[in-house]
């Protein structure tokens, strides 16, 4: 007769049958609470983008009307009123002051397209006092974005101020 061996385990393993899914119970817990930990950081990180390209877009759109100022100084002073677009093109003539009535309204249009609701924008001019031919300009953009903690909102403003030569050559 072929007697066969059972084999027992032996007593400390059969007491610790279910200590591998207890383990794995609280490890599956950990990586949770960690993942939930990165997601967080995700959105805040999101949001501070989103924060940074609004203040890039401003600082270029503020850069891009002081080049258009430095082009067209004889009328330095039509840039603090509201823009109009007179269609100033390269198969166009305009005169001084509606090429800049033109850019400061494409200036807005491309401002409001570029940043958050309620853009705001303020051109202020120092006029040059002589022998100077310098004049200051101040332009502010300010605009409202989403709070972090999503209760309301924040308003931004970025603003520059640069001289800017009134008479050619100056």
């Amino acid at each position: 007769m072929n007697k066969r061996k059972t084999y027992r385990c032996p007593v400390h393993l059969q007491k610790n049958g279910g200590f591998t899914l207890l383990e794995a119970l609280i490890g599956f817990l950990i990586l949770s609470i960690g993942m939930l930990g990165i997601a967080s950081l995700q959105a805040i990180s999101l949001k501070a983008g989103k924060t940074s390209v609004y203040g890039s877009v401003a600082t270029m759109k503020v850069d891009e009307l002081f080049e258009s100022m430095r082009t067209n100084p004889t009328a330095l002073a039509s840039y603090t009123g509201a823009g109009i677009s007179h269609g100033c093109t390269g198969a166009m003539l305009c005169t001084p002051l509606q090429l800049a009535e033109d850019d400061v309204f494409w200036w807005q249009s491309n401002l409001t397209a570029g940043l958050p609701s309620a853009v705001t924008t303020v051109v202020a001019l120092t006029a040059a006092v002589a022998p100077s031919n310098m004049a200051t300009v101040t332009i502010s953009v300010s605009w409202q974005e989403r709070s972090q903690d999503a209760v309301g909102s924040v308003s931004k403003t970025y603003a520059a101020t640069s001289n800017i030569c009134t008479t050619e050559p100056c």
